[in-house]
This record gives C-alpha cells, structure tokens and sequence, in this order.
C-alpha cells in the first residue's frame, strides 16, 4: 500500500483529533483578532475564542454560505494583504455573483499536498503519464490536477477540454495511464474514439479515470470501467474550498477528507444540527489552514454521509461518501423529492439503456410533469415497435418505483442527447424559465 505522508494519513484517531483542536483553535483566534467579516459573525453569536475548548465545540461557530461570499464580492473576506496573494480563481456566478477565491503559496502548497496524498492512494506516481481534459483558466480544476500530479512525479498532458479526436490521438501516442475530466467528458471520448476506430480497452495504455466535476453513480462507474477497461476514482472539491482536493483511494469507498486540512461536519438541511456517521445531510467544512480565504462550517450544498472508520486502505482520516446530489438540485414533483441521480441510479441498472439521459420538467396547470429522454444501446435499439413499447414499459415501472412518482418516458436512438465537454446538463426545469 503507498502512502504520501504515513506520519498524517496512519495517524490515531485520537491524534488527530487533537491535532484538529489545535488547528481549528488557532484559526479562531486569529480569525476573531483580524477578520471584520468573522469578528461580528461570532459576536451575533455570541461566541468567543475562549468558548471553544474542545472539537465539539465547533458546533458553537456559524455557519457560512455561498451567498456571504457573493455578497462579499470580490475580496471582502480575504485575510490576505495584495502582496501575499499569488492567484485568483473565479466561479462561473451562473446563479449569481461569481466567487472569487485568492490564494496564498501555503494555500497552493496545502491544495496539491492534499491532491498528492489522492493520487498516491488512488496508486499513481512516477512513471504515470496523466492527461489533464479539465478546463484550465478561471475554473480550478484543470490547474488544481496539474499542480497534485507534478508533485507525485508524473508527466502531464495538459489537453483542457475539447479537440476530441486531437487528445485521443495523443492519449495513444504519448502512452496516457491516467486521465482526468468530468464523467460526461470521458464518456464522449470513449464514443469519439469508437467512430474512429479505437478502442480504449485496447489500443490505448489509459488504466485511471480520475473523475469529477459533476454527480455520477455507482452504476455509471461500473459501466465506465467494463466498456474502457479503467479504474473510476471520484475527487471531490469546490472553488470555495481551494478546488478539487480530495479523492477515493484503491477501495473506492469514500473520499478522504485529511484531518490536517479540513475539519468535516454533516448538518440536517433543515434543522442545522449536526448528523451522526452515515446520515445523509448537507456537507459541512471547515478548512484548517487556508490563509487567503478562511473557511469556518461551510455549508456547501451536497449531501453526503460521513464515515469515521478506520479504511482497509490503512488511512484513519474520515471519508465522505459518494455525492447523492444537491440540496437546491433537488425538484420536486407532485409533492415528492427527486434527485437526478436517483434517475441514473435506475436507468444505469437496466441493460438497454445508454450512457445518456435528460429530465425535462414542466407544469401543466397546476400539475407537474416530468419526461426523461432515454438514450438506448445501439444493440436494444430496433425499429419494432413492440421491442420499444416493452422497454419503455419496463423503464417506466423501474422508474415509478424507484422515485414513487410516474413519469413520461421517450426512448431516442443512440448519439441524439446532448454530449459536454464540460459539466453536463441533464436537467432542463423548464418551470423556471
């Protein structure tokens, strides 16, 4: 088994717990002393740096939100001078202001440390050559990979997105192992190169995907890994935390969340208390040693579930489970709650689906209506029209119980879905428009 830093991620639970407190304690006090922004959120809460004298008492801070930083544009927050910043990234602001994060050389430093331990314990290292096919630029995830693959002493490939048919002739020609991009990317790139002619499987020397970016099932991994012959890890991350940081080791079970870097919480989105191991609820972090832009119980959005045991791969940090989703990605139906990953749960079980869906949303009077667009393998796809009123019939009930709602179903041939290089965008709530 590799490890990049035994001494941190083999390290007790009670130590590092302790290493935590100290962390999070030091953070305070200097967050109380020289940050306006987190100096009268702990006064409206009535809490002082001497109240927190134990790890448990993180539940004493406030909350943070997205929309602090946005009402904060461009750089309120920040507790770092001008001089000590060194980069800027920027979020797409498709909801709203963009967020601004800056960046000190420690951040940068604590972001592809955290990316190193990933990659090592997703088992890359020198001699690995890694194609980057994330979006450099504003967006983090493109320079965020990088930065943690030059640091395991890897070769990088840095291809961003697009040009298809360029980076997989370059993917066989430089002998790419591992990759990295969003899920719906790789699989536009396992059917670009099947019209020319290639198979991943064979003709190419690609072995890990490091996937992220966007929501994806267990079922799509499966599928991924028998169709190209790879290994799937998911890495998780966001703008606000630094980027994408933290990844699935070799048992993909859960992302690592190291303990030096980040303190994790899981909250009821409704009542803001904290959730015990292995309940669902809205990710909380805290980042530990951010300077530029400190963090505190940073509610991001995505549900997950925590997991404090010990991993089989020897690491004693917590995990957090596969993304289940967001909590505003949320649509409800008629009065139930569906979560698009709850549709490609099910679609992702039944054979004669495709790799591609989409869910269109609209209401009719006062009555929702939900219809999700099913692409079908090249194999189930027929021109009987009995073969197509059985599997849409079968999708149909599949889906009803899995949801508990009905929905319309509309079987298209293969390739006609919207394919992204990109985020994907299988939701169109056309009730919002």
């Amino acid at each position: 088994m590799q490890f990049w830093d035994p001494r941190i991620e083999e390290l007790p639970k009670a130590d590092l717990q302790k290493m935590q407190y100290k962390l999070l304690k030091s953070l305070i006090c200097r967050l109380y002393s020289f940050s306006p922004f987190y100096h009268d959120r702990m006064k409206e809460q009535k809490v002082h740096p001497d109240d927190i004298k134990e790890l448990s008492d993180v539940t004493k801070l406030p909350f943070m939100f997205k929309r602090n930083l946005r009402d904060s544009y461009p750089n309120k927050i920040f507790t770092a001078t001008q001089e000590e910043l060194v980069r800027y990234h920027v979020s797409s602001g498709t909801t709203g202001k963009p967020t601004v994060v800056g960046y000190t050389q420690k951040d940068l430093d604590t972001w592809t440390t955290s990316l190193a331990r990933g990659f090592t314990a997703i088992g890359l290292g020198r001699g690995d050559v890694i194609q980057v096919s994330y979006g450099y630029g504003l967006f983090t995830g493109g320079l965020g990979v990088h930065y943690g693959a030059e640091r395991i002493g890897a070769t990088v490939l840095p291809t961003s997105v697009g040009n298809t048919e360029r980076q997989i002739e370059l993917m066989q020609d430089l002998g790419v192992t591992a990759i990295a991009c969003t899920p719906s990317y790789l699989l536009h790139i396992g059917e670009v190169a099947e019209k020319m002619g290639i198979d991943i499987k064979k003709d190419t020397h690609l072995k890990t995907g490091i996937l992220g970016a966007e929501p994806w099932t267990e079922g799509m991994r499966i599928r991924m890994e028998n169709w190209l012959g790879i290994k799937a890890y998911d890495i998780y991350g966001t703008s606000e935390l630094s980027g994408p940081m933290f990844t699935e080791c070799t048992e993909q079970n859960g992302f690592h969340i190291w303990s030096d870097i980040a303190l994790v919480e899981v909250i009821d989105p409704k009542t803001g208390e904290q959730l015990e191991p292995g309940e669902k609820g809205d990710l909380t972090l805290t980042m530990l040693q951010k300077e530029a832009l400190p963090m505190i119980r940073y509610r991001i959005g995505d549900i997950s579930s925590i997991d404090e045991d010990v991993c089989p791969c020897g690491r004693t940090s917590p995990r957090i489970k596969r993304i289940q989703g967001r909590v505003d990605d949320m649509l409800i139906i008629r009065g139930i709650n569906v979560f698009p990953s709850q549709v490609e749960y099910t679609l992702m079980s039944i054979p004669e689906v495709g790799q591609h869906f989409q869910i269109v949303v609209e209401r009719t009077g006062a009555l929702d209506d939900m219809l999700v667009r099913v692409e079908l393998t090249k194999e189930s796809f027929s021109d009987k029209i009995t073969d197509l009123m059985q599997i849409q019939q079968n999708v149909e009930h599949r889906l009803r119980n899995a949801l508990n709602v009905a929905v319309d179903i509309e079987l298209v041939e293969p390739g006609s879905l919207p394919r992204f290089e990109g985020k994907s965008k299988k939701v169109i709530d056309k009730r919002s428009l």
